[in-house]
């Protein structure tokens, strides 16, 4: 019986470190989530740089919602082992947890949205609204009303050589009768220069 009980023990330990991760880098500790064959953090990468920023200048808002980053950056912030990913495996992701019209409500966390638009956080990923900023750290209405993520994929259309897609999450735009806008998760594109959140997928 306590050849068992060790057993176990050791078993819970290695489930619990399949869990998380430490960025050596810094110490934080990351959750992470296995949803179908990818592997992403379940948390907003909180990595310092010298270009990246706390919502509103405040620490409290790094805490929990990780730092913002313009597209520059955010293409190497993530730690070894792992990477920004890619418009299609953003697609993955969306395409696995319910399509673009309702991956929000399984990809949102429980909590910290607006009553109307919080989620199931069915898979671990916990997305929170971590906001945006402008390219003069204007914060507000930047075009990311919620949560927007980059992704590595530059836009090949003309003219648009400056700019990136990312996936947006809202914050609430469900009328009293429909809430399925509050579901979504959009794909879209932005200037560079914009600062938004970082999800990391393991390479």
């Amino acid at each position: 019986m306590k050849k068992i009980i060790i057993f176990l023990a050791l078993f819970c330990v290695a489930v619990s470190a399949q869990n998380t991760f430490t960025d050596k880098r810094d110490g934080k500790k990351y959750k992470t989530a296995k949803i179908g064959e990818q592997v992403w953090m379940a948390q907003n990468l909180n990595y310092k740089t010298k270009s990246s920023v706390c919502y509103k200048d405040k620490a409290a808002n790094c805490q929990k919602y990780g730092m913002l980053y313009d597209w520059e950056t955010a293409m190497k912030a993530c730690p070894t082992g792992w990477r920004l990913p890619s418009d299609t495996e953003w697609q993955t992701l969306v395409n696995f947890t319910g399509n673009t019209e309702f991956a929000g409500r399984d990809l949102k966390a429980k909590s910290g949205w607006d009553k109307k638009s919080n989620g199931t956080d069915k898979y671990g990923f916990s997305a929170l609204p971590g906001g945006s900023a402008g390219n003069s750290v204007a914060f507000g209405n930047t075009g990311c009303n919620g949560g927007c993520w980059w992704s590595s994929t530059t836009v090949e259309l003309e003219g648009e050589g400056n700019s990136a897609y990312g996936r947006q999450m809202n914050y609430d735009l469900g009328d009293d009768d429909d809430d399925t806008d509050s579901y979504n998760v959009d794909r879209y594109y932005d200037i560079k220069q914009v600062l938004f959140s970082v999800r990391c997928v393991k390479d």
